[in-house]
Order: structure tokens, then sequence, then C-alpha cells
């Protein structure tokens, strides 16, 4: 259930375009507002060159706008030294990606702990919380097992588990069920609606209108700009 409008915002952009370019200008965001709150399952939805992709980077802090403000928790990040902005996404941001990114030779268990290496925790606490992670996915039984010994949908599976170890404030995940079956995708996208809680927010990036049906909120994006904000009934 998505939280009071009146709750200060996880994250926000403030006015923000992003442009690339020097002799030939590329305005890939165009003054985009955006508040993502606590318990809010949403997706941003669109066409490729539609600014999917630039949103998203903004939204993980792992890009700066050209203008305007983006905002964690209400603090502001753009003015932040690089060392900070990082410390701050390892901490309140989240990734999940369409190619899962696993390390080959690490089991599932493996790939979960290494989001924890940098935390000072001791390694039987990293694998407590790893397995954990692994549970709250319905994987703590292959946790033994490496990638290619996984199925895609186990893959991303541990993917997720390596998003939500670290406790985000928010899971941004970037066409996850892009290289999965119809199955398999359905299981990802209930995990990931069961994964929001009331200190976070689950947002999906995707170009398929069937992913961001199964979402409370939908952003609709063209040409650099949101056209559409709308709750709406989930299909699951």
């Amino acid at each position: 259930m998505a939280s009071s409008p009146v709750s200060e915002p996880l994250l926000s952009l403030e006015g923000v375009s992003r442009v690339y370019g020097e002799e030939v200008l590329v305005h890939a965001l165009r003054d985009v507002w955006l508040d993502i709150r606590a318990g809010e399952f949403l997706s941003i939805v669109g066409p490729s060159g539609s600014g999917k992709s630039t949103m998203l980077g903004l939204l993980g802090v792992l890009d700066l706008p050209t203008s305007g403000s983006i905002r964690i928790q209400g603090a502001e990040v753009n003015t932040l030294p690089d060392a900070e902005r990082s410390r701050l996404r390892g901490q309140a941001i989240g990734f999940v990606f369409q190619q899962f990114h696993l390390v080959p030779h690490l089991t599932a268990l493996g790939n979960v702990e290494t989001a924890l290496l940098y935390r000072n925790l001791s390694r039987k606490e990293r694998r407590r919380r790893s397995l954990e992670a692994l549970e709250k996915v319905d994987l703590v039984h292959r946790h033994d097992h490496r990638p290619i010994q996984m199925s895609g949908g186990e893959q991303q599976r541990t993917a997720i588990a390596r998003a939500i170890v670290t406790e985000p404030l928010v899971i941004l995940a970037d066409e996850p069920t892009g290289a999965l079956d119809t199955q398999n995708a359905a299981n990802v996208i209930e995990i990931f609606a069961g994964l929001r809680s009331p200190e976070r927010a689950v947002c999906l990036v995707t170009h398929d209108v069937n992913v961001a049906a199964a979402t409370e909120r939908r952003i609709s994006m063209l040409d650099g700009e949101i056209v559409a904000d709308e709750s709406q009934v989930p299909v699951r």
C-alpha cells in the first residue's frame, strides 16, 4: 500500500534536465519532477529513446543532472563530493539489471555477500544477512550453486537478493524481466511486489507495458518528459 502523500519522499528529482553533447545537444531529460515515496511499487515505462535510461542513471545517482536537483530523503546529492555520493548511493539504492552481472566463479551466497564486503561486518554476519536475503527470494536452498548451475530466473533472483541485502531505501530495477521467459518474469514481478515495505519503495524501469501493468503507479515517458503519472490497479 502506498504511503501517505505527506510523508517525505525517499528519492526526488526536482526540475531535472540532462543534456549530452557539445556542438550537437541532445536533451535526454527536460525539466522532470518526480517523487518516490516509501511503500510505493511503481514503474517508469516508455519506448527506446524516451529518457528511461537517463532517468534511471539520475535516480540511482550514477549520473548528475545538467540542471535541477536530486534529493535522497530531502538531502541534495548534486553538490556532494564523489566519495560521499558513492557512499550514500550504496546505502540508499539497490540495483537490479537485465543482465544479472553475477560473478561466475562465486556461488549464489558468495554473489550476495559481495554487496557487504566493505561494510565492516564479520564473515559470519555477512553470511547470515546473505542467507536471509536469499530466503526472501525463495532461493536459500540453492545458496551453494554457481550461476552456470542456475536457471535464468534463479540468477535474477540471486541478483535481487544481492540488491536487498544492504537494506536499501529504494530498489531500482532496469528491465528486470527482459532476459526471462513468461513464467519466470511473472515470478520475479511477484517478488518485487513483495519487497516494498513501509520504509522501502520498488521502481521498475521497463519498455514492457505488461510489466508496467503489474505495478500500482505508472510513470510514462516520451521524448525526455513525463507525459503521464497514473495510479492503477495492478494486473498480476
